[in-house]
């Protein structure tokens, strides 16, 4: 049987999904929500940051911390945020948080790691989850990762007809 603890856990690591799900199939609702002179990227952004420090929590409840991790933990985890932080680097703000999908004009970009890695910033995410796997048991670093899996195919799927309108 699960414990309480692991079912909350698994939960937290699963929180954002449905989040990011729904803003990507419904994109004019999170636009009429966040309202008048409101830039739906930035709310996204900053409710994603929120969900995020849950998400780490609920990994933190079910890490262990013992001793110095192996030498690939670290290097993962360098190359996994290195990837996050030139993606935003690239796209910005506006580019990461489905600036596409609430009709804004976003560059496209074929900079490394763009056109050489498909996905980077999900790939990034999932290196530095592998990278945890030194604390972190297994079943939460591959549930996290089948969000990202997810979301990568909810989003290559897009139709270009069901993003938001501009809001005048």
């Amino acid at each position: 049987m699960v414990s309480m603890a692991a079912a909350a856990a698994a939960v937290g690591v699963l929180l954002p999904f449905p989040f990011y799900y729904a803003l990507w199939t419904h994109p004019q609702r999170w636009v009429d929500l966040c309202g008048r002179g409101a830039d739906p990227c930035r709310r996204m952004a900053q409710v994603s940051h929120a969900i995020k420090a849950l998400q780490l929590l609920a990994l933190a409840s079910v890490a262990s911390f013992s001793g110095p991790p192996p030498l690939y933990c670290p290097v993962l985890l360098a190359v996994g945020q290195y990837l996050n932080f030139k993606v935003y680097q690239l796209l910005g703000e506006s580019g990461t948080y489905y600036g596409v999908r609430f009709r804004k004009t976003i560059p496209w970009v074929t900079e490394f790691p763009f056109g050489y890695i498909k996905d980077p910033q999900y790939v990034g995410s999932m290196l530095s989850l592998v990278a945890l796997l030194c604390w972190v048991p297994l079943q939460y670093v591959l549930l996290w990762c089948l969000g990202y899996v997810f979301m990568m195919w909810v989003e290559h799927k897009e139709d270009p007809a069901s993003r938001a309108k501009v809001i005048s």
